[in-house]
């Protein structure tokens, strides 16, 4: 007589598989942690070039306070800036100005919201999601780079390297001049065309050459390709300098990315001073050096400018002739920092150029000692005035003489500039300077303010949903699957923690989109343990015991599950790749959502009903 030998099941994890489940598991609490100490009103103080933070500094913030009548929760000294924690936004506030008022010379003074995460967290670099500008409030913008200002100053740019290249090869001409898009380059003789024409081509090659009638006259314009470089770039450049500024500003958790071809979105989360924001982010706030025009007279020049100069005015309205020829621009400076002049007391900007422009400087202050140089402050400036009822806004391009000095000596990297109004005005310039010059000028066309009130509001109703959904089905799955229900809800508030933490550690911004996919991921992370507790329901049905029903529950419903959530992975990912904004936010969090389910779903659940039902050699029934 032979007997079939019938196996017997036992679901159980290997001892490695359990320990790993559990350290997981452990990792997720610990950095889903800070999320729920909520964050401090505080005041950031930032020093420029010319200060420093250090005990000094916080002793005498404490003196100010107390003066003030001002209790802080804390003060925190790191390495580049000082935070002052308080317990309400009044106290903040208040804070604010007093420290503006008393070292808002030397340092950048901004409202923050500091995360009030336990020492014990911040030594395992455990961190809270940043949460965006619909959740903790700021200000939003939408920029607009003008690109018709940035071909026009390309065209500047080569129409100066044009006539550097002729002047150095020896090649005579009678002008350089930029006409309607067209550079038009004229010579002094027919012989001169061809050598002139090959230099051009050879050294700037972005420019289309064209011979005019006549044989003495070239034009040059940009390549389509050219074009569409200096497009690219301005944008590219731009978001760079933006992001400076903002550093500059102080401003944490800040959002700057491109959208659509030429427009920008800014997004400063707590900040609420939209003036001074929008006077730092629109400003285009540059610098030229250049000679001062000594061989003609400056009154005979109102009525006609001689060629290679130009006039200007300085600030009490006085003309002043300068030469065209610019020794050194704003994006030459590589550092620049408000301090006071050492012999007059008065403001002064402190300013360090790269190796391109220290060589242009000293190569010039030599061979001009003796002779003048005037510093050209040039900014953009957003004018708004009311029109019949209406607020109109234009655009006004200021350019003023702030300093002439006569070159004492050859200086070229370190040197400074005096002439300023005020210490306001050489902070702001040196902090421009600092962030660099937009490579083209940008106009706000979108402003959106999003009060502290509303994001927390925000907040509220986004946690209530996730709540009020969580429960709703907490309880349908115990009352219609019991103890597996009761399994699967645990295995779903694993998922919700292990997302959360997944988010903390990648230090994503949280968005009410955002928030919408954690309540999309619930309801998929749910979808799983369904499935999976259906098909036991169904290997019961058939008459096998609760141990091989469980085996064949988990094991058979694995496909069904990865094929959903791979499907919808991908749609996940194309709308990430695809998405800009919100769209990228909720895609983000939906991708991260399902891995944290296939893993809470598939293995924690499993690990559970494997510690309650695997020892039990003789299972007769299942609460499912």
């Amino acid at each position: 007589m032979i007997y079939n030998k019938i196996p017997i099941i036992r679901n159980r994890f290997p001892l490695w598989k359990n320990i790993l489940i559990l350290v997981i598991l452990v990792i997720g609490i610990l950095y889903s942690l800070p999320n729920l100490f909520g964050e401090d009103p505080s005041v950031q103080l930032s020093p420029t070039r010319s200060a420093r933070v250090d005990d000094a500094t916080v002793a005498h913030v404490e003196k100010l306070l107390l003066d003030a009548g001002l209790d802080s929760k804390a003060v925190e000294l790191t390495e580049s800036r000082l935070l002052v924690r308080f317990t309400d936004t009044e106290a903040q506030i208040k804070a604010a100005d007093v420290l503006k008022n008393d070292m808002g010379d030397n340092y950048i003074v901004a409202l923050n919201l500091a995360p009030s995460t336990p020492a014990w967290l911040k030594a395992i670099k455990a961190k809270p999601m940043y949460l965006g500008l619909d959740l903790r409030g700021g200000v939003h913008f939408l920029l607009q780079v003008d690109m018709e200002a940035a071909i026009q100053q390309a065209e500047e740019r080569y129409a100066d390297d044009i006539r550097t290249l002729l002047r150095e090869n020896k090649i005579r001409y009678a002008a350089v001049e930029r006409d309607k898009r067209v550079i038009q380059v004229k010579l002094q003789d027919s012989q001169s065309l061809a050598p002139a024409e090959e230099l051009i081509k050879k050294e700037l090659r972005g420019l289309v050459l064209n011979e005019a009638e006549g044989g003495t006259l070239l034009q040059a314009s940009l390549s389509d390709a050219e074009r569409r470089e200096i497009r690219r770039f301005a944008v590219a450049q731009n978001i760079t300098t933006l992001r400076n500024r903002v550093n500059e500003l102080g401003v944490a958790e800040p959002v700057i990315q491109q959208q659509g071809d030429d427009r920008i979105v800014v997004q400063l989360p707590g900040v609420q001073d939209t003036a001074r924001a929008k006077e730092i982010l629109g400003a285009t706030a540059t610098l030229e050096f250049r000679l001062v025009d000594t061989e003609h007279d400056v009154q005979s020049a109102r009525q006609r400018v001689p060629i290679g100069s130009r006039l200007y005015t300085d600030r009490n309205g006085r003309p002043v002739l300068l030469q065209r020829k610019i020794i050194v621009t704003g994006d030459q400076i590589v550092d620049a920092s408000s301090g006071l002049e050492a012999q007059s007391g008065s403001a002064a900007v402190f300013v360090t150029l790269n190796s391109v422009g220290a060589k242009k400087m000293a190569d010039t202050t030599k061979e001009n000692i003796g002779k003048p140089m005037a510093v050209v402050f040039i900014e953009n400036k957003t004018e708004t005035k009311e029109i019949n009822g209406q607020k109109v806004s234009s655009k006004k391009k200021v350019e003023e003489v702030i300093n002439v000095a006569t070159i004492r000596d050859r200086f070229s990297k370190r040197f400074q500039i005096s002439g300023l109004d005020s210490t306001e005005e050489a902070r702001n310039l040196a902090l421009l300077l600092r962030a660099g010059a937009l490579a083209a000028p940008v106009d706000i066309v979108e402003e959106r303010t999003v009060g502290p009130s509303l994001g927390k509001e925000n907040i509220a109703r986004g946690v209530k949903s996730n709540g009020y959904g969580f429960i709703a089905v907490a309880l349908f799955m115990i009352m219609y699957y019991r103890v597996f229900g009761l399994f699967s809800v645990l295995a779903l508030a694993a998922n919700v923690m292990l997302l959360v933490a997944a988010l903390s550690i990648m230090q994503a911004t949280l968005t009410l989109p955002g928030l919408a996919g954690i309540a999309l991921t619930v309801g998929m992370a749910i979808d799983a343990n369904v499935l999976i507790n259906e098909r036991i329901r169904e290997e019961l049905r058939t008459g096998i015991s609760p141990q091989a029903a469980i085996y064949a529950g988990y094991e058979r419903a694995f496909a069904t599950i990865l094929d959903t959530n791979v499907t919808t992975f991908i749609a996940g990912m194309a709308l990430f790749l695809l998405g800009s904004g919100p769209i990228r936010g909720f895609a983000a969090v939906l991708c991260i959502g399902i891995l944290t389910s296939m893993f809470s779903a598939v293995l924690v659940s499993r690990a559970l009903v494997n510690l309650t039902y695997g020892r039990q050699r003789k299972l007769a029934r299942l609460a499912v």
